[in-house]
């Protein structure tokens, strides 16, 4: 195909496709869904090689959202049964981020559940950052708290914060269709504080929410204006007791198409296969690999994940290599900067183990 030789050439020059190339990605079909795999891969060996950055989630604070997004199970009015609690001591935090790193990973994910942390949830996050520092020399801290207010960014960094996340999720368009207690614009606004302060800024979205393949190119189109050094993709996990139980619509080669079209838009990034890979992507994860130079070991934040042996025996057998300690992950240009099918409720299984748990994790 003409289109994949173009994409491959503008990804190895770091040139955006246009528009109308990347909505071709996502319709292509099926017959043609490995030609899509192998070019986008060639972007993806030209930036990253053949390594794989393992990436640990640590829920600090699960449930009780006062805001309204109808994709999570932490949200006001869920019905979700998930695990509740209030946050994590420093040393609870620390002992779950080493479990992670013991598994591989060289970045922990603080996550709390809310609008965006007070000033003592940052002082609080602070002494987490330290905790996990102290205990686990090299590895990287990336915080996800929320809208920040001015000065707790710079406030983070100056704890040792390696980066912060604020996903957009989905396009501007129809942002207001999933959530109504804050805005697109408010997410875009803490990404650019978080860049500004100094901090690795990690932005991405939720695919499979019932949006167009034009919100998807939006979204993403986006993401790399905001340019950040990582972009998540998620894969929405219709958890039962949300308002989005029923949006079962992906399917594995839908899931590869997005993780390409993002790959061609954002050739340079570090594009992560977070939430709900193994619920979409199934038998199909290790094609994901030629893709994403970045995965989420373990379990989610509600919501249990592969075993983590199973992750590292997966990116063995494809061929890829697990990014070691002293590897830097980004690109040298990059490092100055830091018809719905029946639900499957029976692929959710809703987090027992880990953080806020007496039970060992998932690592």
């Amino acid at each position: 195909m003409d289109l994949l030789k173009t994409l491959v050439d503008k990804g190895l020059r770091r040139e955006p496709p246009t528009r109308e190339e990347a909505l071709a990605v996502l319709a292509s079909s099926d017959d043609d869904l490995l030609d899509v795999v192998a070019a986008a891969g060639k972007v993806r060996r030209h930036w990253f090689g053949r390594r794989v950055k393992l990436n640990y989630l640590v829920n600090l604070k699960s449930g009780l959202c006062p805001e309204d997004c109808s994709y999570c199970s932490q949200r006001l009015g869920s019905r979700a049964e998930i695990l509740k609690y209030t946050w994590l001591k420093p040393d609870q935090a620390s002992e779950a981020a080493a479990a992670g790193v013991a598994g591989g990973a060289r970045r922990v994910c603080l996550v709390a559940s809310g609008r965006g942390p007070t000033d003592r949830d940052v002082d609080r996050v602070s002494d987490t950052i330290k905790a996990i520092k102290e205990r686990n020399e090299g590895v990287e801290v990336c915080a996800c708290l929320g809208l920040l207010s001015a000065g707790q960014a710079e406030r983070l960094r100056a704890a040792g914060a390696d980066a912060y996340n604020h996903n957009l999720n989905t396009s501007e368009a129809t942002y207001g269709d999933i959530t109504t207690t804050h805005t697109y614009a408010d997410r875009v606004e803490t990404v650019r504080a978080a860049h500004a302060a100094g901090l690795s800024a990690c932005s991405g979205l939720i695919a499979g929410m019932g949006e167009s393949d034009a919100d998807l190119v939006d979204v993403v189109f986006a993401l790399r204006q905001l340019d950040p050094d990582s972009v998540p993709v998620n894969f929405l996990i219709p958890m039962e007791g949300t308002p989005l139980e029923q949006e079962w619509h992906l399917t594995p080669q839908r899931c590869l198409r997005i993780l390409a079209m993002t790959r061609f838009v954002c050739p340079d990034a570090e594009v992560r296969i977070a939430g709900g890979r193994e619920v979409h992507l199934r038998s199909l994860q290790p094609l994901a690999l030629h893709l994403a130079n970045s995965l989420f070991l373990g379990d989610y934040l509600t919501s249990e994940g592969q075993a983590g042996r199973a992750d590292l025996e997966m990116i063995a057998d494809a061929g890829f290599e697990v990014e070691g300690a002293g590897e830097v992950t980004l690109p040298e240009h990059r490092t100055g900067d830091i018809a719905a099918p029946a639900p499957r409720t029976d692929l959710v299984a809703v987090r027992r183990r880990g953080a806020g748990t007496d039970l060992a994790p998932n690592a």
